[in-house]
């Protein structure tokens, strides 16, 4: 397996996760408006170890097994400052994931972080399709498929921190993002 490249924006850097970020998600992470949103799996309330055992446990091995990708998303004039996470997953159905601590949200952060790797995802991995399950409450989530030109697929049941909600699923294939990346003013 290749080594996640680090990737710089207009206003980040999207490092790929070490287990030295475990303590800035520790002190990120758990808050309801972060996590309310996310699968059944994350535990809550979120425990004093949760990140620790997340990145320590599951995230690297997925990383070193090439399933998952993972990178901190950091403020370029201030590179110590994580405000969040990006991942790609190697799983039907669900191919990227993402959260933002509170203060950070609402800025623009995460459409440009997904840009940088939505492209790392079709351009470089040469993925055919990237599909994004999200709860149909997580507004500003869907606001960020729709900038996309992802379409919604379907609707399932899922289980989410929050409880059961509807789900839907965003898709967008390879082609419409490199006809969308070679369009003027793309």
């Amino acid at each position: 397996m290749s080594a996640i490249p680090t990737f710089q924006t207009r206003r980040l850097i999207l490092t790929p996760l070490e287990l030295t970020d475990a303590p800035a998600i520790q002190r990120l992470f758990p808050h309801w408006e972060v996590v309310r949103y996310l699968d059944s799996r994350v535990p809550w309330p979120y425990p004093e170890d949760g990140a620790l055992t997340y990145v320590r446990d599951h995230a690297l091995p997925a990383v070193a097994a090439g399933r998952e990708w993972h990178w901190m998303i950091r403020i370029a004039e201030d590179p110590a400052q994580r405000i969040g996470s990006i991942s790609l997953y190697d799983q039907p159905g669900n191919h990227r994931g993402f959260w933002l601590a509170p203060h950070w949200q609402g800025k623009g952060y995460m459409c440009e972080a997904c840009e940088a790797i939505n492209a790392y995802w079709f351009e470089t991995l040469e993925r055919p399709v990237m599909q994004v399950p999200k709860a149909v409450g997580n507004l500003a989530s869907r606001r960020i498929s729709e900038r996309e030109g992802m379409r919604m697929i379907g609707t399932q049941q899922g289980d989410f921190v929050c409880g059961v909600l509807l789900k839907e699923v965003w898709e967008m294939t390879r082609e419409a993002w490199l006809e969308k990346r070679t369009k003027p003013g793309a």
